[in-house]
Formats: C-alpha cells, sequence, structure tokens
C-alpha cells in the first residue's frame, strides 16, 4: 500500500492520535518553559528551586502513571480522551490562577500527568494495537504532533502572552483544549479501527504477550532503558534552561525560539523516513542508529558560542527526535506484544517522564554549584555514544530472541 493511500484509508484515526499528541503540548516541558522566566520572578524562585519543584512534581506524576495509565488497557481511547482532555485544562487554569508554591506543584504534577503523560500515552497505546505491518507509519505521522505544537504553539503563547500576559495566555490554552481538543479527539476516536483485507502480512516479531511482571524480570529492558532515556533527558534539559543558555551565549532569545523550527522540520522529515524504515527492516534493526545525530548535536552545542551553533544543534536534535519518538512508539508493542500494551508503556512512559524530571533539577543544581553548563552538554554528547554501543549489543540480542520464539512458536502449533 503506498503511503497515500495509508493515509486516506486511516485518516480519521491517524488524525486522532496526531491531535492527542498536538495538545499534549500544554503539559511538555517546551511549553511550560515559556513562562518560567515570570514563574521564578513572581514566585522568586533560582533555577536550582524551580528546577527541583519541576523534577519533584513530574516525578509524582511519573509515580502516577505507572497506575493510572493502565486505564487504556481498560477503556476505549475515546473514554480516556474525555478523562484527559479536561484534566489538561483544568491544570492550564490553575497555572493561571495560582499564587502559591504548593499550587504550583500540584499545577506543574497535573500538567505533566495529565499532557505529557496520559495525552501521549493514549495516542501510541492506539496506535500500536490499531496497526501492526504498517505501525512504524502510523506512529510516524502521529508523532508529528509533538513536532506541530512545538513548532507552533510557543510562538504563538509568546504573541498572546505579549498582548495579554502569561497568566491570561494560560487561560486561553485551557479554553482551547475544552473548545477545540475535547470535541474534535473524542470524535475522531469514537469508532475504533478493525484490520482491513488491504492491511499488510504483520511480521511476526515477538512469540507472545508479555506481562508487565515480565517485562520487569527481563535484562534486555533495563540496557533498553539506558538509551532510550537519552533523548528525553537531553531534550528537556536544553528546552528548560533554553534563557540561561541565551544569557549565557550573549544570544538573542528571539532567534533561539526560532530555531525550534529547525527543530520541528527535521523532526518530521526523519520521523516519517523512521517510520517507512521500521516497517521495511523492525524497530529492533533501527536502534544502533538513533543516538548518534543527538551525540553529535551536543557536541556542536558545547563547544561554539557563535548563534550559528542553536540552528545546527537544532537540526541534529530533529533528527535524533525524529528516529527516536517514531522508534519509541513501534518498538514495545515489536518486543513485548500488545495484550498488556496500556501497562507496559504506562511503566516505560513513567520511567522517561522521570528522566525528563529528573534533567532540570539535576542539572539545575549542577548550575547553581558551578558547574560549567557546555560541560555538563558535552558529557551529555559523551553518554549517548556509549548508550549507541549498548544498543547495537541489545539490538542483536532482541532480534535472536525474537527469532528463536518465532521457531519455538511455529513448532509447537498444531
Amino acid at each position: 500500500m503506498s503511503f497515500f493511500n495509508f493515509l486516506r484509508e486511516n485518516a480519521r484515526w491517524l488524525a486522532g492520535g496526531f491531535l492527542l499528541t498536538f495538545f499534549s503540548s500544554f503539559g511538555q516541558t517546551f511549553f511550560i518553559s515559556i513562562s518560567a522566566g515570570h514563574i521564578r520572578e513572581e514566585y522568586d524562585l533560582s533555577h536550582g528551586a524551580f528546577g527541583m519543584i519541576y523534577m519533584l512534581a513530574t516525578l509524582a506524576s511519573a509515580f502516577t502513571l505507572t497506575k493510572f495509565g493502565q486505564i487504556v488497557d481498560r477503556y476505549s481511547p475515546k473514554t480516556v480522551t474525555l478523562i484527559t482532555v479536561p484534566m489538561l485544562a483544568l491544570a492550564c487554569i490553575s497555572m493561571a490562577l495560582s499564587q502559591s508554591v504548593i499550587l504550583l506543584c500540584l499545577t506543574i504534577y497535573l500538567l505533566r500527568l495529565f499532557g505529557q503523560g496520559m495525552m501521549t500515552q493514549n495516542a501510541f497505546t492506539a496506535m500500536g494495537r490499531w496497526f501492526s505491518a504498517q505501525r512504524g507509519r502510523a506512529v510516524s505521522i502521529v508523532t508529528l504532533g509533538h513536532n506541530g505544537g512545538e513548532a507552533t504553539l510557543p510562538l504563538i503563547f509568546v504573541a498572546l502572552a505579549a498582548l495579554v500576559g502569561w497568566r491570561n495566555g494560560w487561560l486561553i490554552s485551557a479554553g482551547f483544549l475544552l473548545l477545540i481538543a475535547l470535541p474534535a479527539i473524542s470524535s475522531l476516536m469514537a469508532v475504533e479501527r478493525t484490520p482491513r483485507a488491504s492491511d499488510p502480512a504483520a511480521r511476526v516479531t515477538t512469540g507472545r504477550d508479555w506481562t508487565r511482571a515480565e517485562v520487569m524480570r527481563d535484562p534486555l529492558f533495563y540496557i533498553l532503558l539506558l538509551g532510550v532515556m537519552a533523548p528525553g533527558f537531553i531534550g528537556t534539559t536544553i528546552a528548560f534552561h533554553q534563557v540561561y543558555l541565551v544569557e549565557l551565549r550573549g544570544w538573542s532569545l528571539e532567534v533561539f525560539a526560532s530555531a525550534f523550527t529547525v527543530s520541528a522540520s527535521m523532526t518530521v522529515i526523519f520521523a516519517l523516513v523512521s517510520g517507512q524504515l521500521i516497517d521495511r527492516f523492525s524497530a529492533m534493526a533501527m536502534l544502533p542508529a538513533f543516538l548518534l545525530p543527538l551525540a553529535v548535536a551536543c557536541f556542536v552545542l558545547a563547544s561554539f558560542d557563535a548563534q550559528w551553533s542553536v540552528f545546527v544543534f537544532m537540526g541534529l536534535l530533529g533528527m535524533s527526535n525524529g528516529f527516536s519518538s517514531t522508534l519509541l512508539g513501534a518498538l514495545w508493542p515489536e518486543i513485548y506484544g500488545i495484550r498488556h500494551l496500556g501497562a507496559v508503556r504506562a511503566l516505560i512512559v513513567a520511567i522517561l517522564v522521570f528522566a525528563t524530571g529528573a534533567a532540570p533539577g539535576l542539572t539545575g543544581y549542577l548550575i547553581d554549584i558551578g558547574v560549567s553548563y557546555p560541560l555538563q552538554i558535552a558529557a551529555m554528547g559523551v553518554y549517548c555514544i556509549g548508550a549507541a554501543v549498548l544498543m547495537l549489543m541489545v539490538s542483536r540480542r532482541l532480534q535472536a530472541r525474537s527469532l528463536q520464539m518465532a521457531e519455538v512458536s511455529a513448532t509447537s502449533a498444531p
């Protein structure tokens, strides 16, 4: 099936997933961090203090997600949408009205749980279940919602904040969620996708459906986490401390913000490319490559003071994000099956949220005690190189295990 035929035949479900990831932006770090300067000023917080609040609230959302995220195994994507979107809107309203640090903590907790956590969980679990041989294509399209949000919503919010103030900008964000996102997504998700005669035959990659307890006993799972946590940790660090980086290098904040468009554009291109590659070769085969552009991106940003380095960094970051976002949407059902996918993904997303939550607190603390920020970024690049070597090893082990399981399943079949 051609790519455009695939889009046409599955437009309803792909659009629903796309909008889920698009509107998850209100709980993503790149959006929340736009208000970081105002929050630190109004609440009298240092970089480290706000980073610690952000980290603790995000970690709390990650722990909650391990339990709450399992609702996608029990309820339809539409029902989960009807729960998640209003709660995310409530968090936006709370951000607009909060006057205390305690309420700020609760607000960030809700933004992270229902934005980055549950909106993404709902989208990718649905795609993992609804598609098999074309899962890479489906995930690559749905993940573009993240990039669409990153490319457009910060610029819109900055313009709104300049006109009506940053708190009113959060109120308008809540209105977007309730008046646009909720009716659109719930109507698109009202009908679940069923297999079609035109669907290509699924590639056999796992012999059974793993429970979450079995996944947690799998040694390869923890090695995988060492690689898959890196993009979220590094991307969150750069986004959260973008104002500090701009001040440190003497750059223009407006020019830096415009570079996010480069990142988003490259992410779109490489998400679509990786989707095709995953459907052709498998997600496991693509594991060793996705961290290499991120490593080079870190070395560029750490080594050059000229503002052109921002655009090079963002381009390379986009390449890695395009590969990793599609890969991580397709990898888990390929390795562990789909029957318990919601519970498995809830655990994984919680761990990834944990990584993104730890990033601002850890790096903010290191900044406060005088550790060079460029040195921190260079260390992240070194980590990516080491993790890529590990991904090569684990990829081979996973493919060998998958083949062995398929052979055992074929032998035991009547």
